[in-house]
Parts: C-alpha cells; structure tokens; sequence
C-alpha cells in the first residue's frame, strides 16, 4: 500500500509518500517546504503568512512527492492529513486539500494528531531496515510548541502521563535564543553554542551533564537557574519559570555592564533543559520499568539530549528510538506512517472532517 500524507500544521509544507512493505512502513518521497526564511524576518511564526505559504506550495510539492516516489493518485491506498492541533488557518490547507483529493479519487482518507505523527516518525524503516519500536512503549514529544511523555499501549491507544504546565522546551529555546543574538529558529544555533560552552567548561568533547554540572563553569553562582523539572513523582514539566529567571539573568548583566559568556550561558540553559527531560524519563521509567522509550520531534535532533537519552537507555538496559534528524521537524512522512496505522484501527473519516487548533 503505497500512503500520501499532508503536513501544514505551523510553517512547514510537506507532501509524502509512504510504502508499506509486509508491515513495514518505508520512505518513497518526503517533500518539505519552508517558510523559515520568511518568518525569521519576525523572529517567529505569523500565521496569517504561514497560511498563505501553504496554499502556493501544496499542489507543488504534492506533484513533487508523487513524482519522485514514482507513483501517481491512482496508486495510492491511502490519505494522511494532519487535522489537529496547530494553528488552524495552516491545518484548513491541507485538511481540504486532502479531503478534496480522497473525494474526487475515492481514495480512504484518516485524519492524524500532529505529536502522534511525530513519534510514528520512528516506525519509518530505512533501506537497510533498521529495528523501529513496537507498543508498549514509552514516548517523549518535544517540539516547538509540545513537551509530552505519553504511555503508548498500542499504536492507537495512548496515556499522557507527563507534560509541559505552560511553555514548551522548543518554545523556550527560540525565546531565549533571540535575546542572545541567534536566528528564528534557534535550536541548532543553540546547540553548537552550548556544545562550545560545555568544552569550555570541561576542556573535551561530547561532555556529558554529570562532568559539566561538576566543573567551575557548572557550578558558577552568578548562572543560577531553576530546573523545569517540577519537584516530586510528577512527570510534569514547566519551562516558563526558566525562560523567566534566563531573561532577568540577561537583564541584569545588561544594566550593571557584565559581560554575557554566550557559550557558558548557552550550556548552563541547555544542561537545565536536557536534564530535566532525562530526571523526568527516568521517573517514567521507575514508574513503567522495562519499557523501550522514544523520543521525536524538533528538539529530539539536539545532540546532548539525544547523548544524555543514549546513556540512560543504556544505565536501565531499555531500547532506545530516535528518529534521524529529517525526520524528527514537522514532515508528511510521519503523518502518513501514523495515518498508516489509525487506518488499520478503522478510524476513517469522510469529507466532514475538520482541523482543530487543539488536541482535541
């Protein structure tokens, strides 16, 4: 069965193909267009723009995405179409466009949650069939606009059992990320910064949180702040405190003339917010022993927190699933593997279908 996903949640335009091969799901074609370099003139998403993106590009790389997977519509089994959540004039453009292309070829068509679609990205094989993770399992959802871990039962039947209480990690990095001088989106930038701020504090690469957290740099007083990992058997997050206390940090050294140690400063930001996400993982795990853990999407491709996952996975002899980098920002392929399987479960839909802004 070859399946066609649409994504058009936020600022990412995105047709895919999806072949499923003897249960296995594998990557025909993943067509992306994106609006980065418009919304980083505002320093973020504006929807208004965001929505008209959408509209220019879908039938473009649609096109592109049949072409390139070398199929046309009348081989396709199945739709996929992000419906919730996200900024609603951007899902109505797929959601549609979808729902008029399942119509008019009499193709099924399935409606996706957009942080389920994230997580299914790890169900993707590559040619070489690498191992992708079965139910149960637990899944950790990290993005721009979601921090959640989820008890997935079966790949239809999930449990939040941990999330963020206001701001979101990928949220909480852009924020921050512009008032020390790094483009919309910050993540990667952010990423480099800290990883030059960790060989600062320790002298080598790859450092790890324990040996950064117990040099000079680590435990500098004058970079004090809070954990988002709220205290107690929570799984619950809240960077909003961070991002609060990082800002009157920055402030406070623009008033009294100190000088800003961006690196140092990047490190000590992402050392918080990679060990609260791996505190709050091993909690889970307490909880649910045993279970393999996943963890998906834009900020899964920060190289200290998928290293930090790496050894936790290993210290409690769990599997550990990480989506390649492509894979892990909004993309259709993803959207397709889960629409993939909520197929599978029956969950049809017909030309009512509608998008939600949330995750209702």
């Amino acid at each position: 069965m070859y399946i066609l996903g649409f994504e058009s949640s936020c600022d990412e335009t995105s047709a895919a193909v999806v072949e499923e091969v003897g249960g296995r799901l594998f990557v025909r074609s993943n067509i992306v267009a994106s609006q980065i370099p418009v919304h980083r003139l505002y320093g973020g998403v504006v929807p208004e723009i965001a929505s008209r993106a959408h509209v220019e590009a879908i039938s473009r790389i649609t096109g592109e995405a049949l072409r390139e997977a070398g199929i046309g519509l009348s081989d396709v089994g199945l739709i996929a179409v992000t419906s919730h959540p996200g900024l609603i004039g951007a899902l109505l453009v797929a959601v549609n466009f979808a729902k008029g292309l399942a119509s008019a070829h009499g193709i099924p068509l399935v409606g996706v949650d957009h942080v389920r679609g994230h997580i299914a990205a790890a169900y993707l094989s590559g040619e070489a069939g690498n191992e992708v993770p079965e139910p149960p399992f637990l899944a950790l959802a990290l993005s721009g606009g979601h921090t959640s871990i989820f008890r997935v039962k079966s790949y239809t039947d999930w449990e939040t059992v941990g999330s963020t209480r206001d701001d979101a990690i990928g949220e909480a990095f852009d924020k921050i990320g512009r008032l020390i001088g790094l483009e919309y989106p910050a993540g990667a930038a952010f990423d480099k910064l800290a990883a030059e701020g960790f060989f600062r504090a320790t002298g080598h690469d790859a450092t790890t949180l324990a040996e950064y957290e117990a040099s000079e740099a680590g435990r500098d007083p004058e970079m004090k702040l809070p954990s988002p990992a709220l205290p107690g058997e929570t799984l619950d997050f809240s960077f909003s405190g961070l991002k609060t206390a990082a800002i009157n940090l920055l402030h406070h050294l623009g008033q009294t003339g100190g000088e800003l140690p961006r690196d140092l400063f990047a490190a000590r930001y992402t050392a918080l917010c990679v060990g609260a996400v791996e505190k709050k993982i091993g909690q889970a795990l307490d909880r649910y022993p045993g279970l393999p853990v996943v963890a998906a999407g834009g900020v899964a491709a920060n190289s200290h927190l998928r290293r930090e996952l790496a050894s936790l996975a290993k210290r409690r002899g769990v599997g550990l699933f990480i989506p390649p980098i492509p894979l892990c920002g909004d993309n259709a392929a993803m959207i397709a593997a889960e629409g993939y399987y909520e197929y599978l479960a029956g969950n049809l839909q017909d030309s009512s279908l509608n998008a939600s802004a949330s995750d209702d």
